[in-house]
């Protein structure tokens, strides 16, 4: 679990991103937009979720930054928004930093 609070704390993404997925945050409800967003039938726990979310974030970025047309700017909003969302859900002591702006 700590390996994954250290890579997040090390994101750096745009600040539109950053911007755009805390603005996301009050409109996030985990049983709709978390089963969307891994196809998932159950929904994991938070630690689980937030595994599946960086693994998800780290696919998009590379399309981002690669310029690939399949890349969706919407798409890595929402999986940014619920990857703060559930990193919100960790027990307090082992909640990450901001994801600081690029």
């Amino acid at each position: 679990m700590t390996d994954q609070i250290d890579q997040m704390a090390r994101l750096r993404r745009p600040k539109l991103l950053i911007r755009a997925a805390r603005f996301g945050q009050r409109d996030y409800d985990r049983s709709r937009d978390l089963r969307r967003l891994l196809a998932a039938r159950e929904l994991p726990g938070p630690e689980a979720a937030l595994r599946a979310l960086m693994a998800e974030e780290a696919g998009l970025e590379e399309a981002r930054q690669t310029g690939e047309a399949a890349y969706s700017f919407l798409r890595h909003i929402e999986v940014l928004i619920a990857m703060m969302a559930e990193a919100r859900m960790l027990p307090q002591a082992r909640q990450p930093a901001q994801i600081r702006v690029a």
